[in-house]
């Protein structure tokens, strides 16, 4: 059996850091990926607060020390003055993937007029993908529902890990030619 894809999960917020409310946005990410994934994953997670610095060296240290193929986070992408989460994602991007960042305002268009706010990006690092969700449990089901089908075949192109979805939840898309057989 192989070994378990590592995915990374990132909440940042000042206050569930220091402990004032207990994090929400994570954990929906990790609910969200347990009845969308049939790779079998393990999560890397941390909880960090709305420092760009400290977000970035979070990032880094998930892509590539602890070789997540996927990272996402929730928290600090809206206009105020302490989301930095855009800031820190583009900082240690090798290439920026806009039409992440378009799909997932389109998608919270459909729900909410504020979601013209969301500063989101998608970009890639090395073989990882790193995806930035809003900070709302509701939002971020909204959102991977909207994304995630073109997040599988995304890390294909990128070197990383082959993951494969439960099509009743989510039906990744891969042209034929990149479908592996099931074993």
């Amino acid at each position: 059996m192989s070994e378990a894809v590592r995915i990374g999960i990132v909440t940042v917020s000042d206050r569930a850091s220091r402990g004032e409310y207990q994090d929400q946005g994570g954990p929906a990410i990790a609910e969200w990926l347990k009845l969308a994934l049939a790779t079998p994953w393990q999560p890397v997670i941390r909880l960090v607060p709305d420092e760009q610095s400290e977000i970035a060296r979070v990032l880094r240290e998930l892509c590539d020390g602890e070789r997540c193929c996927l990272v996402i986070t929730t928290g600090g992408t809206g206009p105020a003055p302490r989301d930095v989460t855009p800031e820190a994602t583009l900082a240690i991007a090798d290439k920026v993937l806009e039409g992440f960042g378009e799909q997932m305002r389109a998608v919270s268009l459909k729900y909410v007029p504020t979601a013209i706010l969301s500063r989101q990006v998608g970009v890639v690092r090395g073989k990882a993908l790193v995806i930035n969700l809003p900070g709302q449990p509701k939002a971020i089901k909204e959102t991977l529902d909207g994304i995630f089908a073109a997040v599988p075949y995304c890390i294909d192109l990128i070197g990383g890990s082959y993951l494969e979805t439960r099509e009743e939840v989510i039906k990744a898309f891969r042209p034929k030619s990149a479908i592996r057989p099931k074993n």
